[in-house]
């Protein structure tokens, strides 16, 4: 299917604003063609003194020619000021509902999407993307109409006056066209951009993680060798944009040869003419030519490197696309409501897309209830994604989870947020003050719950110790929260909110060993009377749970109480025993 123009797309977008689109490429082509208009008053200008000449005093027309070319400039200029208005408006709007689409579409996107693809990135694409919408619709759109209308106009002009003389001006033009048309245009200039942009990417990428690694590349003394990935990335780079400006050098210099050719063709004509010196409307011709002609191989120029601004313009719109296209969580048509908040799941089968096997492969458990119990297992067992399936950060492909005997596919997503919350390991906290970093979870609550909220977190010392206390802004002023602090916040955070059901994802793994006890007593001040799940590598903090889940491979392996599990002496007795040792180890003098 052939793809449409990137225009007619961002029309799309655009609703009822894409008219002031089709008006600025009216005005733009009206000012291309009203530009055009004060070179033939100089060329009447030079008829009229060639033609008196050497008694110049005989010219009556000079001034009334000039201010016409005056006023037609002006004019060429407002009218262009009109399009260049027409289209920033256009272009703005379109931006603004391309944007509200994109964020629209991550409100209802899966959760799950957003956390592997990163926010950071999603983020990205939105704004930058976007951005470069809006420089093609409001600069390169009227700017290529100008360089479309502009040549065609000069054309029609250049055969008009003297049409022999037009067509040696124009062959050499479209000769020195087609010389940069075949470099400038087509797939191998498209296939040159991609690898510009992986090879900017990777050198940027490479650049980033270096800064990051300074610290421990200063404590190992690895300097040089840490310093090898990033050099090669810029060799890298260096090597492309060398041997891809190389590639231009003969086409761009045979382009510069064959344009300019046209004023030895010019000038050959005049000498061949020279002789008729009783033929001013000639000379008056070529004189127009000669100022003419330059200008249209500058347009045409112009023209085709607009062909660079369509391949960052469908680049941009297809990275929008991968926002768009992502598929919803459907939305139930009929909502239910749960009878209780026991979690149960059915033959659970799920897979990552790209992924060889199932990350989940027939998980079948029951929660009741107001219990307590623990997801373990190796790294890549599936702890993790179970717990996500609760809160639909994705959908299952085969089987159900069910919340009090309802599938949470049929409770509404809204309903379903209100009872599960997810405490993750990696605390998102906003660049705003505490006490509304914590509000998010119920905005309409007051400062007396927010407060509430933090007391029973364990945030006291926090707060106490800040200039402004809970209207103390995060970020601002000095004002830094440790990995444990900012996980105390976090649980404020869904205290207030006060779901019966909670998820507790490696919650403990940054608290340093006094913020690990605060935090332990939080959820056990948030875990009472709710069904709670917890996925820890901190054996310790999961040994009074009801059930304990070793998950292994998308598969459950064992499952019991912990001393029963100890006792068994399988997957978690080896899992304590370690944890065991890990907690025990110390340097010896």
């Amino acid at each position: 299917m052939k793809k449409r123009p990137n225009l007619f797309r961002l029309m799309d977008y655009a609703g009822k604003f894409k008219w002031f689109t089709v008006g600025s490429l009216i005005f733009a082509a009206l000012s291309a063609c009203l530009a055009l208009v004060p070179f033939i008053f100089i060329w009447k200008i030079a008829g009229e003194v060639l033609s008196v000449a050497p008694d110049f005093s005989k010219a009556q027309n000079i001034e009334d020619y000039g201010f016409e070319a005056v006023k037609f400039a002006v004019n060429a200029m407002c009218v262009y000021f009109c399009a260049l208005a027409c289209s920033h408006i256009g272009a703005f709007r379109t931006v603004a509902n391309i944007r509200e689409k994109c964020v629209e579409k991550v409100l209802r996107m899966p959760l799950g999407h957003i956390e592997s693809e990163g926010s950071g990135k999603i983020r990205k694409i939105i704004i930058d993307s976007t951005a470069s919408l809006e420089n093609f619709m409001a600069h390169i759109t009227p700017d290529r109409t100008v360089a479309i209308t502009t040549p065609l106009a000069m054309i029609a002009m250049l055969l008009y006056f003297d049409w022999k003389i037009g067509l040696l001006c124009i062959a050499t033009v479209v000769a020195g066209f087609f010389i940069m048309y075949m470099f400038m245009v087509g797939k191998n200039l498209k296939k040159d951009i991609e690898a510009y942009n992986a090879a900017l990417e990777n050198m940027t990428r490479e650049a980033v993680e270096y800064v990051r690694g300074i610290p421990v590349v200063k404590t190992f003394g690895q300097s040089v060798f840490s310093f090898k990935k990033l050099k090669k990335a810029i060799d890298d780079y260096e090597k492309f944009t060398v041997s891809y400006t190389r590639r231009f050098r003969i086409p761009m210099t045979a382009y510069t040869v064959v344009i300019n050719s046209a004023f030895a063709i010019l000038i050959s004509v005049a000498l061949y003419n020279s002789s008729n010196a009783n033929e001013p409307e000639f000379f008056s011709n070529l004189l127009f030519y000669i100022i003419f002609t330059p200008v249209i191989a500058v347009t045409l120029f112009k023209l085709m490197h607009s062909s660079e601004a369509d391949m960052i313009v469908e680049t941009a719109l297809s990275r929008i696309d991968t926002v768009l296209d992502v598929k919803e969580n459907d939305e139930t048509k009929n909502p239910l409501t749960p009878s209780d908040y026991s979690v149960e799941f059915q033959d659970v089968k799920f897979h990552y897309d790209g992924a060889t096997k199932n990350a989940l492969d027939g998980i079948s458990l029951k929660i009741p209830s107001g219990s307590h119990v623990a997801f373990v297992g190796p790294s890549g067992g599936g702890k993790t994604t179970s717990a996500s399936l609760v809160s639909r950060f994705w959908d299952t492909d085969e089987g159900q989870i069910l919340i009090g005997g309802v599938n949470v596919k049929n409770i509404a997503t809204e309903k379903l947020s209100e009872i599960v919350s997810f405490v993750f390991q990696d605390t998102k906290l906003l660049k705003t003050s505490i006490l509304e970093n914590v509000r998010m979870a119920k905005p309409d609550a007051t400062d007396d719950e927010v407060l509430s909220a933090l007391q029973r977190a364990q945030c006291t010392d926090i707060i106490s110790r800040l200039p402004d206390g809970a209207k103390s802004v995060l970020g601002s002023k000095g004002t830094y929260l440790s990995g444990g602090e900012q996980q105390r916040v976090a649980i404020a955070r869904v205290m207030l909110r006060n779901t019966p059901v909670l998820i507790l994802d490696e919650a403990t793994a940054f608290a340093d060993p006094e913020n690990e006890e605060k935090v332990l007593a939080a959820f056990d001040e948030i875990s009472k009377g709710k069904t709670v799940i917890k996925i820890a590598h901190r054996l310790s903090t999961i040994v009074d749970c009801d059930e304990i889940y070793v998950l292994k491979d998308g598969k459950i392996a064992e499952q019991g109480k912990h001393s029963q599990l100890v006792e068994k002496q399988g997957i978690y007795s080896r899992m304590w025993n370690e944890y065991q040792k890990s907690v025990d180890w110390k340097i010896k003098n």
